[in-house]
């Protein structure tokens, strides 16, 4: 293990020139504002940081483009105390405490990409965002040219599925009527691979772009710090005294979309619905009795979590939805650690982790990452942060 202390022989790569501001304390209590009035007194901490300051140059062939030969084979870059150090991933348990509490989202991958044409004859490819009640979803399609309310996509295999109309960027569509939905996406979908896993779905994506504790179907996208444990790695972590716990949000395919406002005051985050069981908010509490660190398997994990205590003051079981923006100047409330991978450039997610993590010591541990040849994105390494 080589332990790296700030400054040493890393200039940043970011374009961050702006003055950061300093978390902003609540002057209440964040159980006594409502969420609106919660994102008004946090946004001025970021009224001054422009999406292009989290902005990086990454060199094509670290994007990974297959899994690793096993799940816990990969790397971890810890970033503790101001300092990083090189790990394993299945060192993870060696890094946390007997008492401390992993939280998991145990959302499941459904095969949410399809293939096929309009009624004009147009290739079109379909992406699923979000299943709705009725036997609808939300999608993306891409064709060239709009498709219009009323109209059909006739998908490879035979489903074809009815264009209702359109809700900002994404199509609302209607499958068969009876139909069980996941069934006929588990036929004629494929794996969703993000866009920059340039090449098809193989066999192998099937399991490994999927958590092995993945259990609630609906998710268009792997909550991927969860794809480097595996039962070998849970049963050492469990040995060790660490505790488990879960939640569910269903990451949609807007995690992959850019920011477009310049400003980061001026972004609107997209909404998910997240459910957070009682037996979670038990074991965070017990975790806290015990002096045990709560410890957030990925930004999804993180996002339950800090939208529920935002709007509560702690968190609490039940389901719910936000479309909270954590930027520098969130205060966190529930979380101590967070397993998280490498994220794209001028990413909402990136930005979360600098919130967390720190701006000056994020973009350091990327630039150290980039120069030590680290894996990116879905399939790469990951980082084990401290909360600043």
């Amino acid at each position: 293990m080589r332990q790296l202390v700030p400054g040493e022989g890393i200039e940043p790569t970011w374009c961050c020139h702006r003055r950061i501001l300093s978390p902003l304390r609540l002057p209440v209590p964040p159980s006594r504002l409502d969420a609106a009035r919660l994102r008004v007194h946090y946004s001025g901490a970021r009224m001054n940081l422009s999406i292009d300051d989290f902005d990086y140059a990454l060199p094509p062939e670290l994007i990974a483009q297959h899994p690793s030969a096993t799940r816990s084979g990969g790397r971890l870059l810890r970033l503790s105390g101001g300092t990083l150090a090189d790990h394993r991933f299945a060192e993870l348990p060696q890094l946390l405490s007997p008492g401390d509490l992993l939280v998991f989202n145990d959302t499941r991958v459904i095969k949410a990409r399809l293939f096929g044409r309009k009624e004009t004859g147009g290739r079109i490819e379909v992406l699923i965002e979000r299943l709705l009640p009725g036997n609808e979803a939300l999608a993306q399609v891409h064709a060239g040219r709009a498709a219009k309310p009323g109209s059909t996509l006739q998908l490879d295999g035979g489903l074809a599925l009815n264009v209702v109309g359109r809700e900002g960027e994404f199509y609302r569509l209607r499958f068969p009527e009876g139909a069980d939905v996941l069934e006929l996406l588990e036929r004629h979908g494929s794996v969703p691979l993000p866009p920059y896993i340039a090449r098809a779905p193989l066999a192998e994506d099937e399991s490994r772009y999927q958590t092995v504790y993945a259990r609630v179907p609906g998710a268009v996208a792997a909550p991927t710090a969860g794809l480097h444990f595996d039962e070998t790695l849970l049963a050492a972590l469990a040995k060790r005294g660490v505790g488990f716990a879960y939640v569910t949000l269903h990451v949609g395919a807007g995690t992959f979309q850019p920011v477009r406002a310049k400003e980061l005051a001026d972004h609107h985050m997209h909404s998910e619905r997240y459910e957070i069981p009682p037996g979670t908010v038990e074991a965070i509490q017990r975790a806290r009795e015990r002096g045990g660190k709560v410890v957030a398997v990925g930004t999804t994990s993180v996002r339950c979590l800090e939208a529920s205590a935002s709007a509560h003051g702690v968190p609490v079981g039940g389901a719910s939805e936000t479309d909270l923006f954590i930027a520098p100047g969130f205060e966190f409330q529930v979380v101590d650690l967070l397993v998280t991978n490498f994220h794209l450039p001028k990413s909402t997610l990136l930005v979360l982790v600098s919130a967390f993590a720190g701006i000056e010591l994020v973009k350091r541990a990327y630039r150290y990452a980039i120069e030590r040849r680290y894996r990116f994105y879905s399939y790469g390494d990951a980082m084990l942060a401290e909360r600043t």
